[in-house]
């Protein structure tokens, strides 16, 4: 009997030690080695790091005038943590069940919590789980949809559609609407629901310098919790140039919830505070912007073309004063036509110049003292041939002076000036001239083009007449900007400064020398040669403003095949590029249009291109308040030259 009353006292104390036993290492396991898991579930579900934006600089044109800047907008955030907890939802349903009580306002805040506390209670005794969430998160849906101006389904659908944890449900709500729902959310005791304050990017001439100014988009990256944030960053233009200046610096503020999503009494949480990004001022000016824009459409749509290009440069500092691409997108219209129409042609459209770049072997011939301006040179009537090199005109000159070969455009006179220099000569002011190289300036995407000394005599013929090598037009405009200042090549710029909240310039942006193409005395006499161009007997009359000396050179140029080694029949790249005043030029101009289609006139530079200089060029003259020194002549003639 004894020993039976030992076995089983035995058994029953092995039971309790073993299942103490088990206890004990659970415990263990629970607080030494999941210990971190918990915490951070825990942790997760009651504290949150919200983010804090900096603000973004704001860019404006050479006068202050405001291009792009940042507006305060709100989103709705749902949490699910908190929407999908019973215990929290329950809070809302007694808060909605309390202030519907006949006693409600005539109650002080502490027998407003007590009864809050007493209807959470009956409500989590008396109900599932699953029907508290559920009606909890109808009567969420039922306080939102009025401010948020949506349907309960539209509501309840971007709910139950959210990715993760945190997400939005409505963003860009102006002020008013998120004071709306925030003074909703508050009197109504909805819980998981939040208002998030943001920026919103905002362009005020939307399709004015768009691709200049350029977009902005959201970055997802995801936080130290894991979280995905999204971050506001540069896509293209100067808002992605000068990404790192504008953006600033995000702070956070730290929030930290009790067991019922209730904020810690008396936790304030910690706070990062943001740093504003730098303002960017630009060297463009809006008015001027206008005045090419308008023109340039002008043009194409006069000219029955898709695509074209402006750049206005002050050749005395090298800044931007205008640039203008087509086609166009808004700015503040996110479609298809960002990605369609978001190359900027100016600086990265790359295509053969025709003879506006016959500039480089008369300058570089005269800077050599190998010719003056009236030396004669034989243009053979219109067709040069030695050996495999053949070099047409498209007319049959006989002998022409320097300034001659210019005015007229012929390319045998061109070649025959280059061929004076030899080939690494020739290449050597090429290069001097900027081409084959990025121009440097402030903004995305810029190409190089191509030059190539391939030693080809063929290669070097054409070249010297504008074939056989790629340009841009900002580098063709930053070329005649060195003939227009004296002989130095520049360095274009387009931002003028950056400058902080308080108005201190923090960097500017000046006057910067590359090195010099040419002396003095041969640009100037390039000048001259390049004022011929524009009287009637040149290429471009057209391009002739009353009461000013305009200097110039066109350019027509067959479009090479991108799907082969030819070129395209009856397409073509038409241009111009001109300085105003001759004498002591304001500004230099390149207008080009790609593959216009028109019937009315011969597809040359100097009846499509030229005379859009023109008016554009007059236009500018007053903005620029240039006054005129010349007898304002009757209107000149058309003219099918090239």
């Amino acid at each position: 009997m004894a020993l039976s009353f030992q076995s089983r006292s035995l058994v029953v104390c092995s039971v309790l030690v073993t299942g103490l036993s088990l206890l004990s290492a659970r415990l263990i396991q629970i607080q030494l080695l999941d210990r971190q898991r918990y915490a951070e579930s825990s942790w997760s579900t009651y504290h949150r790091v919200e983010p804090l934006p900096a603000m973004r600089g704001t860019i404006v044109d050479c006068h202050e005038e405001v291009l792009a800047r940042s507006l305060p907008v709100s989103s709705v955030m749902v949490d699910l943590n908190h929407l999908a907890d019973e215990k929290i939802a329950a809070f809302g349903l007694a808060y909605a069940q309390a202030i519907a009580t006949p006693t409600w306002a005539s109650l002080d805040n502490r027998k407003r919590r007590a009864l809050v506390y007493q209807l959470r209670g009956e409500i989590l005794e008396s109900e599932t789980p699953e029907s508290i969430i559920e009606k909890h998160k109808a009567y969420a849906i039922g306080v939102l949809c009025r401010p948020l101006r949506l349907t309960r389904e539209e509501v309840r659908a971007r709910i139950d559609g959210g990715k993760g944890q945190y997400f939005a449900i409505a963003k860009d709500l102006p002020g008013d609407v998120a004071e709306l729902l925030r003074g909703a959310i508050e009197d109504s005791g909805v819980r998981g629901v939040e208002i998030e304050n943001s920026l919103k990017r905002w362009y005020s001439s939307s399709m004015t310098a768009a691709h200049v100014v350029g977009i902005t988009g959201e970055k997802v990256e995801k936080d130290a919790d894991g979280k995905e944030q999204r971050k506001v960053v540069g896509k293209a233009g100067i808002e992605s140039a000068l990404e790192s200046y504008l953006a600033g610096r995000d702070g956070w503020r730290e929030h930290r919830s009790d067991s019922r999503g209730l904020p810690l009494p008396g936790d304030s949480g910690s706070l990062m505070p943001p740093k504003a990004g730098l303002n960017v001022q630009l060297t463009l000016d809006m008015g001027l912007q206008v005045i090419a824009e308008e023109e340039l459409d002008s043009a194409l749509a006069e000219f029955e073309a898709k695509k074209g290009t402006v750049v206005l440069m002050d050749p005395n500092t090298g800044g931007i004063l205008a640039m203008v691409s087509r086609p166009n997108y808004d700015l503040n219209v996110r479609d298809k036509r960002m990605v369609s129409n978001g190359s900027n042609f100016a600086l990265q459209a790359v295509y053969e110049p025709g003879s506006t770049f016959k500039i480089i072997a008369s300058a570089a011939a005269l800077n050599e003292g190998l010719v003056t301006p009236q030396t004669t040179i034989f243009c053979h009537n219109g067709l040069y041939v030695e050996g495999p090199v053949k070099v047409p005109d498209h007319s049959p000159y006989g002998n022409l002076t320097v300034e001659g070969v210019l005015q007229k455009s012929s390319n045998i006179g061109a070649y025959k000036l280059a061929r004076q220099l030899g080939n690494e000569r020739f290449y050597s002011y090429v290069h001097r001239f900027g081409f084959g190289t990025r121009t440097g300036i402030l903004l995305s995407g810029e190409v190089n083009g191509m030059v190539r000394n391939s030693g080809n005599p063929v290669d070097f013929s054409r070249a010297s007449y504008g074939y056989a090598l790629n340009v841009t037009p900002l580098q063709v405009a930053c070329a005649y900007s060195a003939i227009a200042n004296g002989g130095e090549l520049l360095k274009p710029h387009i931002v003028k400064a950056l400058v902080a909240n308080d108005g201190s310039v923090v960097e500017s942006y000046d006057r910067e020398v590359v090195g010099r193409a040419i002396k003095t005395e041969t640009a100037r006499k390039m000048r001259i040669a390049l004022e011929k161009v524009v009287d009637k007997l040149g290429t471009a009359p057209l391009a002739a403003v009353p009461g000013f000396r305009v200097a110039g050179k066109t350019g027509t140029a067959k479009m090479h095949d991108p799907k082969g080694h030819g070129y395209l029949e009856g397409q073509y790249t038409v241009s111009f590029a001109g300085m105003m005043p001759a004498e002591n030029p304001a500004f230099v101009a390149v207008v080009v249009i790609e593959d216009p289609r028109t019937t009315k006139v011969t597809r040359y530079g100097g009846t499509i291109a030229a005379p859009a200089f023109g008016k554009m060029a007059a236009r500018i003259a007053t903005r620029m308040n240039l006054q005129p020194t010349e007898p304002v002549e009757a209107p000149r003639l058309t003219t099918t030259a090239r």
